[in-house]
């Protein structure tokens, strides 16, 4: 049986679909989180201002994707 946190049900809003892939990019990409990985130090955000303006702009991103 499928994992319903991982796919959208049917009739999902388009909304909860961005936010669904928005949460999935982030965990994968680690935005938003304070340490950084290894190999990857270049453009984590600094503040928890930063952090939240980045997750906010992911999810303008995912919208828009949902949205093509």
């Amino acid at each position: 049986m499928p994992d319903e946190k991982e796919t959208p049900r049917p009739g999902s809003s388009k909304e909860e679909i961005a936010l669904e892939l928005m949460k999935f990019v982030a965990n994968t990409t680690g935005i938003g989180k304070t340490s950084t990985g290894a190999g990857f130090g270049g453009k984590t955000p600094k503040g928890p201002d930063d952090q939240v303006d980045a997750l906010l702009q992911l999810y303008e991103r995912c919208r828009g994707a949902v949205e093509k």
